[in-house]
């Protein structure tokens, strides 16, 4: 990810949630972090990210229905939407894809290469 890059981290997991956080602003990126969807959208009503990395499983709300929500809403229909999961099970990318997801990748996140990948995915996307 270039710096400067907004960047909403939306994952139950506090320590998940961190570990992305250090890896993106490590490079510089804008990060805020939020533990479920309702957090995500009060984020949103003062953060404008360039990329959301999704979590898919969270209580209440999960990713993919969030994800939904987000490319039906006029305001976030654009964003770059990066699931970001411990699903690792077949079918289960073509799920995020399907949802409005613009790429997957699978946790435990690598972070010598996270960073890199997560651009990869948003520069296919634009």
């Amino acid at each position: 990810m270039k710096a400067g890059t907004r960047v909403l981290v939306v994952d139950d997991s506090v320590v998940n949630a961190k570990l992305v956080t250090y890896v993106l602003t490590s490079r510089g990126c804008e990060v805020e972090a939020a533990e479920s969807a309702a957090a995500a959208r009060e984020v949103l009503a003062r953060f404008d990210p360039h990329v959301v990395v999704m979590d898919l499983q969270m209580p209440e709300e999960d990713g993919l229905a969030f994800t939904r929500a987000l490319r039906a809403d006029e305001e976030t229909r654009q964003v770059v939407i990066v699931a970001v999961t411990a699903y690792a099970m077949k079918g289960d990318a073509e799920r995020a894809l399907a949802a409005g997801c613009d790429g997957y990748i699978t946790k435990p996140i690598d972070t010598r290469t996270f960073a890199d990948d997560l651009a990869r995915i948003a520069e296919a996307a634009r």
